[in-house]
C-alpha cells in the first residue's frame, strides 16, 4: 500500500464509478481497476460493492476513506504536523435529532471535546434522514429521544444513555401553591407536538386528572419550547436540562415536577464489523458506575 493507491481509491470513492474516476485521472479503466484490486489485496478487505452502475463503499471502504482523508490532510500541511505530537486525529460522526436538547448533546460529547486527537463532526436532521445516513455508514451514532422501529432484520442497536424528569417550567411569576390538577386546569401550557412520546404521556396524564388543558402553543423543537417559556407564553412541559442555564440564572423556575413522566435519551448505532472505538468510550461514560444518567 502507498499514497498513490490511496489517491486512486479516494478518486473512485468520490466519483462512484471507475469510468468517471479514470477520465479525471487520465488513466485507463483497466489500469485503475488493477490498482484498486491491489489496494484491496494489501488491506485484506473489499472496499467497494457494485450497485447498478455505481460503486458503493463497503464498511471497510468507508473506514479506509476516513483514513485516506486524514492522511491527505496531514500531507497538505506537513510543517504544522511536525509541530504537533504526531498523534493521528480520529473522527466521530454524530447525528442528532434536530429537536433534541442541545444541553444533552453537549453532555454526551463532553468527554471528547477539547481533545487534540479527536474531531467531532455533528449533523442534525430528521429521524428518517439520520437513520439512512447511519445505515450507509456516513454516521457512527444517532442521538434521539425517539426509539426507531425495529424488525427482525433491522441493524439498529438502541442504547439508553440518559433519563430526565419532566417538569412544568415557567417564569417566577407563575410560582404558587397549587397542586398539579390546578396547574393543568388554570395555567396556559406550552407543549410538545402530538407526534412526540412526551406529548402522548402528558395527554394521558391530563386525561387521568380529568382536565382539558389550555394550550397556548405547541412546538416540535426543544429550543423553541425553551424560548416560549422565556417569553412567558405559559408553563412549558419539558425536562429541566433543556433550560438548565435559565433555571440557574433565575430567569425560569421549575414550578412542579410531573410524576410518572420521564424523557429518555437514546444513542442508536448500527451493527458493524469495525465499530468506532471513540463511541464505545462515550457509551461507557454515559453509563457511569453509579447508574446515573447524564446531568
Amino acid at each position: 500500500m502507498n499514497l498513490h493507491h490511496l489517491r486512486l481509491f479516494r478518486a473512485v470513492a468520490v466519483d462512484g464509478t471507475l469510468s468517471g474516476a479514470a477520465r479525471r485521472l487520465n488513466l485507463s479503466q483497466s489500469a485503475l481497476s488493477t490498482q484498486i484490486k491491489a489496494l484491496e489485496a494489501s488491506l485484506g478487505h473489499e472496499l467497494f460493492e457494485r450497485k447498478g452502475r455505481s460503486l458503493v463503499l463497503t464498511e471497510a471502504g468507508r473506514i479506509a476513506l476516513d483514513h485516506a482523508d486524514a492522511i491527505f490532510r496531514t500531507a497538505d500541511d506537513l510543517a504544522a504536523v511536525m509541530r504537533e505530537t504526531g498523534a493521528a486525529r480520529r473522527a466521530l460522526r454524530v447525528g442528532a435529532l434536530a429537536t433534541l436538547s442541545r444541553n444533552f448533546q453537549i453532555g454526551f460529547l463532553r468527554p471528547l471535546l477539547g481533545r487534540r486527537d479527536v474531531e467531532v463532526i455533528l449533523r442534525s436532521g430528521s429521524q428518517a434522514e439520520l437513520l439512512r445516513e447511519l445505515d450507509s455508514l456516513a454516521l457512527d451514532v444517532v442521538l434521539t429521544n425517539l426509539a426507531p422501529p425495529r424488525a427482525a432484520d433491522t441493524p439498529w442497536l438502541v442504547h439508553q444513555i440518559g433519563e430526565q424528569p419532566v417538569s412544568l417550567i415557567g417564569t417566577p411569576a407563575r410560582i404558587g401553591t397549587r397542586d398539579m390538577r390546578e396547574l393543568l386546569r388554570d395555567e396556559a401550557l406550552v407543549l410538545p407536538t402530538k407526534d412526540s412520546a412526551l406529548r402522548a404521556a402528558f395527554d394521558a396524564l391530563a386525561a387521568r386528572y380529568g382536565v382539558t388543558p389550555h394550550i397556548a402553543a405547541e412546538a416540535d423543537d426543544m429550543a423553541m419550547l425553551r424560548l416560549l417559556a422565556r417569553e412567558d407564553a405559559g408553563l412549558a412541559v419539558i425536562p429541566p436540562i433543556v433550560v438548565r442555564d435559565e433555571i440557574t440564572s433565575g430567569l425560569l423556575v421549575e414550578v412542579a415536577q410531573i410524576d410518572g413522566i420521564r424523557e429518555h435519551f437514546l444513542a442508536v448505532t448500527r451493527e458493524r464489523r469495525f465499530p468506532n472505538p471513540l463511541l464505545a468510550d462515550l457509551l461507557a461514560a454515559a453509563r457511569n458506575p453509579a447508574g446515573d444518567s447524564i446531568p
